[in-house]
């Protein structure tokens, strides 16, 4: 059995797109690989309410439920956190991976502005983050993942 501190963790970013699952598998081998908890995060976007809507909240905390367990094989054994935050997606998660080992997030290939690895959630993980970032893109015929910051051992 392994005793798992508080701040051994790999943090994921999850909303459903085929890049993000990707990142999730990827987060799952992080996680065994490291024997840290995984923590899969769904951020949620201000909609112009002046608060979260709790049933809004509840949907995607079920969804998010749904999606890890299908992607994620029950044989590893992993210890895994759900999580629903709430906020513009690249600060949230920074937020959630304040004190995590990795954070992996998906991204597009190529976004409308030119960027090769995604939107505007990439720049901001890789300004804000405090810990190693892995950014995973699936494509349908090959898969590829691009390390930003190497991870840092021992944190």
């Amino acid at each position: 059995m392994w005793v798992l501190p508080e701040h051994r963790c790999v943090v994921v970013g999850v909303d459903g797109s085929p890049n993000s699952m990707a990142a999730l598998r990827r987060a799952a081998r992080e996680a065994a690989d490291r024997h840290a908890r995984l923590d899969v995060v769904r951020v949620l976007e201000p909609d112009g309410a002046l608060a979260p809507k709790p049933l809004r909240t509840v949907r995607e905390w079920l969804r998010l439920r749904r999606l890890a367990a299908h992607a994620l094989p029950r044989a590893q054994h992993l210890t895994t956190r759900l999580r629903i935050v709430h906020g513009a997606p690249g600060e949230a998660l920074a937020r959630a991976a304040e004190h995590a080992e990795l954070l992996v997030i998906g991204a597009r290939a190529h976004s409308e502005h030119g960027s090769p690895l995604g939107g505007g959630t990439v720049p901001v993980v890789r300004r804000r983050a405090r810990c190693g970032v892995v950014i995973c893109a699936d494509h349908t015929a090959t898969s590829k993942t691009f390390q930003t910051r190497p991870a840092r051992e021992g944190r």
